[in-house]
């Protein structure tokens, strides 16, 4: 497939802002329209390639973003335009099928990672999974195609996820690094460009050691210890038989050694 004019394509392989313009009476996840203002920005800054428009390159792009976008604020699969609803499958690194129902349900986050040492999927749901790489990941964890090794109706390609680590993941302090992922992926789509089926293969578990590199780390103020009865006493008898002379320089409240 050679460059093709943009507007002459499918909705569903056009730019996703495009997508996102032409999407009326949607059943969108928190009730509202998503915002990619910042993930544009980000793609525009550092993404690693400036595809052509109408590039077979490109629309393989915007495909996997439209099926993004659809995965994770679209709650209805009856007004999902990526796929064909009934026929469509996902899975990762050789594992079960997912349906469209079920990345509505889960997300892509657990569905995608599975079940790793620092990620639990059967643990968690679509909120905790999503809230846990936003959380790690506040100015967006980005995706883009390199390159494209064959034209539909089986389309290979190898793709780039990348964030930048300036929040805290679980109890695991953010370093600032960038953390991206490497992967590679085989969409089975129509004569017209919808996916039956999604094939993704990458290692699930490098980017979360990366995450937990250092070890477990408090975040803020250490926890102290709550004093027990017997400690409560001692302070307090403490402060008592100190001398006069040194009470002028001290709080005259016998629990001001627990607000410190």
């Amino acid at each position: 497939m050679t460059s093709t004019d943009s507007n002459s394509l499918p909705l569903w392989v056009q730019h996703r802002d495009k997508v996102l313009e032409q999407s009326t009476d949607i059943e969108w996840r928190y009730g509202k329209f998503p915002d990619y203002t910042r993930s544009n920005e980000n793609i525009a800054k550092e993404s690693t390639r400036n595809h052509p428009e109408g590039s077979l390159e490109a629309i393989v792009q915007n495909l996997v973003r439209t099926f993004d976008v659809e995965a994770n604020f679209k709650t209805n699969p009856q007004q999902w335009i990526s796929v064909v609803n009934d026929k469509f499958r996902m899975s990762t690194n050789g594992g079960p099928g997912y349906t469209v129902s079920d990345l509505v349900e889960s997300g892509t986050y657990k569905l995608l990672i599975g079940n790793t040492q620092h990620y639990k999927a059967a643990e968690e749901d679509f909120e905790t999974s999503t809230n846990l790489f936003h959380t790690a990941f506040p100015e967006g964890f980005t995706w883009e195609v390199l390159e494209v090794f064959s034209a539909p109706p089986t389309v290979a390609f190898k793709w780039r996820h990348w964030g930048h680590f300036k929040g805290a993941y679980k109890d695991h302090a953010p370093t600032g690094e960038t953390i991206e992922v490497i992967g590679m992926s085989i969409a089975r789509v129509t004569d017209d460009l919808k996916i039956l089926s999604l094939e993704h293969y990458y290692d699930n578990t490098k980017f979360l050691e990366k995450l937990t590199a250092s070890g477990k780390q408090a975040i803020g103020e250490p926890k102290q210890k709550p004093a027990n009865f017997w400690s409560f006493f001692q302070q307090l008898w403490n402060w008592q038989g100190k001398p006069k002379s040194d009470q002028g320089k001290s709080s005259a409240c016998p629990f001001s050694a627990f607000m410190r």
